[in-house]
């Protein structure tokens, strides 16, 4: 099957959605699909408002009609609601191709935290570009219920994997600071409570890795703890590793791969328990989950790390890949019209 995804996310970002459709093609592939993209390297771009890393292509409705078609695919998935997400919804409403979509991202609690923008609002976008889908793909069933609560239909589970040959429970040293070791790692920015984490009076040493708007602001209110920045998955599975405790303190993350790839070094997690932990973790022995995090972050120093790379087995690419295929909605070419001429 020829299969095009649409992206407004991609390299160089470092995040969730970007890590999930790089596996997601990978494993497309192996399954002998063919797999195009379309993504913001293709198009000039703008910074995003408030978030610099993000790029947004410049009006890219031209050219996105031609891609689509010329590479004429047998399934069209729109991975974001961004400039090319749109563009490619458009195409397709007006050439009555079906197509996918999925929700990554807790967009509308992003945005009234960016911006103040009223959740009713961003809802009621999210709705109008989703409503025309043929499956809305959402990663956990918490997620999937939060949607249909605020009208969507259609919605469906592509759940996700970890690479369990890079995320593998040896232990590393790549982190060199006073015992225990709390590590975050991902965007740091204000939607993923980054500070409530930083501001916790924990034993030993903490370290952030990864980069985002709110970096420049904590390294300068938190000198004691250890940044890195933007790392590729290899070194990050040296710092899993390295690491006695994974804290993860967002409260607006639908799934949160850095859950799987933490565990898969054998690094127990703590969490709020909310949607993303409670999916990931839920009552098994893999992490700590409490309203209080610094709590949280105390029990999961007593938790197995054998425990916690179990757990991460359970999840497979290859088996969240099948799910996503599942889904898929087949174009039906539209048929030629008939010569008058010939009729004639």
């Amino acid at each position: 099957m020829r299969i095009m995804i649409v992206t407004d996310a991609w390299e160089p970002q470092v995040n969730g959605v970007v890590r999930t459709l790089k596996n997601t093609r990978r494993e497309l592939e192996a399954l002998e699909h063919e797999v195009a993209m379309i993504t913001p390297r293709d198009f000039p771009t703008l910074p995003c408002p408030t978030y610099p890393d993000i790029r947004l292509s410049l009006l890219p409705g031209r050219q996105v009609s031609r891609r689509l078609r010329e590479y004429a695919p047998d399934a069209l998935h729109i991975a974001t609601e961004g400039p090319l997400g749109m563009a490619a919804r458009s195409h397709a409403l007006r050439q009555g191709l079906p197509f996918t979509t999925a929700y990554h991202t807790r967009f509308p609690e992003y945005v009234q935290a960016r911006l103040g923008i009223p959740l009713s609002w961003t809802y009621a976008f999210l709705r109008w570009f989703h409503g025309p889908s043929r499956a809305v793909m959402v990663p956990t069933q918490v997620v999937q219920r939060d949607l249909q609560h605020h009208g969507f239909e259609r919605v469906v589970l592509w759940s996700r994997g970890v690479d369990l040959d890079v995320f593998r429970a040896e232990r590393a040293h790549r982190l060199s600071s006073a015992p225990p070791i709390f590590l975050y790692v991902g965007r740091v920015a204000v939607e993923k409570n980054v500070e409530a984490f930083l501001s916790l009076d924990l034993p030993g040493s903490k370290w952030v890795a990864g980069e985002g708007p709110a970096l420049a602001r904590l390294r300068q209110r938190y000198p004691a703890v250890n940044y890195l920045g933007v790392l590729n998955a290899k070194e990050l599975a040296q710092v899993y590793a390295s690491a006695d405790v994974f804290v993860f303190p967002s409260k607006t993350d639908t799934f949160g791969l850095v859950l799987l790839e933490a565990l898969a070094c054998g690094c127990p997690v703590a969490a709020y328990p909310v949607t993303g932990p409670l999916d990931v973790i839920g009552d098994s022995p893999a992490g700590a989950l409490s309203d209080d995090l610094h709590a949280a972050c105390l029990a999961a120093l007593n938790l197995s790390r054998d425990d916690a790379r179990a757990h991460a087995e359970r999840f497979s690419w290859a088996s969240a890949t099948r799910q996503f295929v599942a889904h898929l909605q087949p174009v039906t070419p539209v048929p030629a019209p008939i010569s008058v001429e010939w009729l004639a």
